[in-house]
């Protein structure tokens, strides 16, 4: 099977984690080829992601690599051996890839949270709030490239209305609540819609206020997804110079403890709805 010419962050993650688990074990990539009659630029490919791995192979990798962990060989071989066509792939060449990366990350995850200091959160933005956020770009997206980031980020919500929906828990700063993106009307329809999410048990919006002391978080925003196993977990960060996709655990530890230091700053559901409420009343 040829090589893929661009995996996706799923797929490096898998072959990241399989070099780490060699590493660990301190092992070269030529003394594991040897060991299941491979080379070492085979080992390369499926450690970069580029080459697909059989479950056979997972756990006969793992097995060298005297990894104890079953949850953790369990949710790899899932990784590996899960090669379903997403709804994403139907963008496949119309959107940048870091599009698709996102939305088949969220299909996958078991937990979602996110901290938003400026925007709504993207899974619960309306069209006409997408639309303003995503026609704001410089230069200016042509109605051929505006529209279907749009219709991408609609289609995004889909982990939150399946029949078997993730968890998810946003941290929304009051200013991109007051923000108005485009009008008055959008705004209020925009406020209305969190307010029906809110209304789903396994959606928890929380607000952190202006006036709120001690919050200095203004530069928290991010997305946690959670892993089969906490291992797995990967955190995303957009700022202007792209999207990245951090899974180092010194990493992960440390957006752990952000988030829980962001969460002590908002209101509850209850308070936050209240206040939601309150700014939809205003406008």
């Amino acid at each position: 099977m040829a090589p893929r010419s661009r995996p996706t962050a799923r797929q490096e993650r898998l072959g990241r984690e399989l070099r780490r688990l060699r590493e660990a074990a301190d092992m070269k990539a030529r003394e594991v080829a040897g060991l299941l009659s491979s080379t070492s630029a085979q080992m390369s490919q499926v450690e970069g992601g580029f080459a697909g791995v059989s479950e056979e192979r997972v756990r006969r990798l793992v097995a060298h690599y005297a990894c104890a962990d079953r949850a953790l060989v369990d949710a790899l071989v899932a990784m590996a051996t899960e090669r379903m066509q997403g709804w994403w792939e139907e963008f496949r060449g119309v959107l940048p890839p870091v599009f698709l990366d996102v939305a088949e990350l969220e299909h996958h995850a078991v937990f979602l949270r996110e901290v938003v200091i400026t925007h709504v959160p993207g899974l619960l933005q309306t069209p006409d709030y997408a639309r303003a956020v995503f026609g704001y770009m410089v230069p200016e997206l042509p109605e051929s490239e505006l529209a279907p980031r749009v219709e991408h980020r609609m289609k995004r919500r889909t982990v939150l209305t399946r029949e078997s929906p993730v968890p998810y828990e946003t941290i929304i700063h009051e200013a991109a609540l007051r923000i108005r993106v485009a009008d008055r009307k959008v705004a209020r329809a925009q406020l209305r819609q969190i307010l029906d999410e809110m209304e789903c048990g396994h959606v928890t919006v929380r607000v952190i206020p202006f006036d709120v002391d001690g919050f200095a978080g203004a530069s928290a925003a991010m997305m946690h997804l959670g892993g089969r196993v906490p291992r797995l977990d990967t955190v995303l960060r957009d700022s202007p110079s792209g999207t990245a996709f951090l899974d180092a655990e010194s990493q992960l530890g440390r957006f752990r403890t952000l988030f829980r230091k962001v969460e002590n700053a908002a209101l509850g559901p209850a308070e936050s709805a209240d206040l939601i409420h309150h700014l939809a009343k205003e406008l």
